[in-house]
């Protein structure tokens, strides 16, 4: 994923629904960066930069943490004499 697409995500997972968009008339370089985030909801405040690139390093973590344990999984597994195809019928 790219820049953009980490703070889409980050931001959808904040808050439910479409709370947040850009702006048209963006600032910098491009549309889809903190500085251009508006919000929808007047419920909800804007979440701090920190905040935001907290969460967004918080999901890089967790999907780093989800590769390595399918990996160390894999590696059981196959320790344990499963071969390939039978790793992959079991997820099935």
């Amino acid at each position: 994923m790219d820049n953009r697409d980490w703070l889409n995500y980050a931001l959808s997972t904040m808050h439910s629904g479409q709370w947040f968009g850009f702006k048209k008339d963006f600032t910098g370089d491009e549309r889809m960066a903190y500085e251009n985030v508006i919000v929808h909801d007047n419920s909800i405040t804007k979440p701090t930069e920190d905040a935001v690139n907290a969460k967004i390093q918080e999901i890089k973590d967790a999907e780093t943490k989800r590769i390595a344990d399918k990996a160390s999984a894999d590696a059981k597994l196959k320790a344990l004499g499963l071969t390939d195809d039978e790793i992959e019928a079991f997820r099935s």
